[in-house]
């Protein structure tokens, strides 16, 4: 379970630092768009070869509240990103893995000395990994609200794709379905955006969105092998552990854009990854 959940973490890392850089040259919601697409094309293919949609059953509507919402949390994730600051948004969205724990514990999960220790350490390096800034700017109550909603948007997601399936059939309709949803909410939004003047092509044109397709078809695969992985590590449980090990991802984005980018982590940044480390092996030896 602890690999797998580790696993989903980076995973989720390496497809949010893809999707970072990308969106420097194409319009956020068409990344999201074309990505969970071309990822929708393959978990067709295994769908269908599979026979996996004789699996369906009320667990799917699961894996469809999680389409819905994704594209409106992935929205108000990058308004509030442009409304800035940053350093303030990114640490607090971190905080959205409170949600499938604080479920898993009101439905009875009760983890040891040890893992809850473990949990503690590890949540606050996954805060401090996120750089939060300290003396700047003074966060907008509009803002606040878009990284508020954001974060309990992506905790529920991780709720609701973990009761989405019980076998492996079902975890790959579950995830065709979530990526259908994904395609029909980010593609209406899309839409309505380009028919309001917002931009849906970068400024050099589709030529630049196909020569970014080895990239986007990454992004987009990496995502739904991360949902697979948690799926599977929650279904192993506790809950409480794997939701924790799963959203040390800002800890991976933030190596990742030092290893690639050249870019200095902050000593808060750095001693976010250290907690993060030291509550892995705590939840690991628990």
């Amino acid at each position: 379970m602890v690999s797998l959940a580790l696993a989903t973490s980076l995973l989720w890392g390496l497809a949010d630092f893809g999707g970072g850089l990308l969106t420097r040259r194409i319009p956020a919601l068409t990344v999201v768009v074309v990505s969970q697409g071309l990822a929708t094309v393959a978990l067709a293919v295994i769908v269908l070869s599979t026979g996996a949609w004789e699996a369906a059953g009320g667990r799917l509507w699961y894996a469809v509240a999680a389409g819905l919402l994704g594209p409106v949390v992935m929205l108000c994730f990058y308004r509030a990103l442009a409304l800035g600051p940053m350093g303030v948004v990114s640490p607090l969205v971190s905080t959205a893995v409170a949600v499938p724990v604080g479920l898993a514990l009101l439905a009875g999960e009760r983890p040891g000395l040890t893992q809850c220790l473990g949990i503690l350490v590890a949540f606050a390096g996954i805060v401090l990994a996120g750089g939060p800034q300290s003396g700047g700017p003074a966060i907008q109550r509009r803002t606040l609200g878009y990284t508020l909603f954001s974060a309990f948007g992506f905790g529920a997601i991780l709720a609701l794709i973990a009761e989405a399936s019980t076998t492996t059939e079902g975890l790959f309709l579950a995830l065709f379905a979530q990526r259908v949803c994904n395609l029909l909410a980010g593609g209406a939004a899309l839409y309505a955006g380009a028919r309001r003047g917002s931009p849906a092509r970068p400024e050099g044109g589709w030529r630049v969105v196909t020569g970014a397709l080895p990239a986007l078809t990454f992004v987009g695969f990496a995502d739904v092998l991360a949902n697979a992985t948690y799926v599977v590590a929650a279904g192993i449980g506790p809950v409480t552990v794997a939701a924790v090990l799963a959203s040390l991802y800002p800890v991976v984005t933030a190596l990742a854009a030092r290893g690639v980018l050249r870019e200095r982590l902050r000593g808060v940044q750095t001693a976010g990854a250290g907690l993060a480390m030291a509550g892995t092996l705590l939840l690991a030896t628990g």
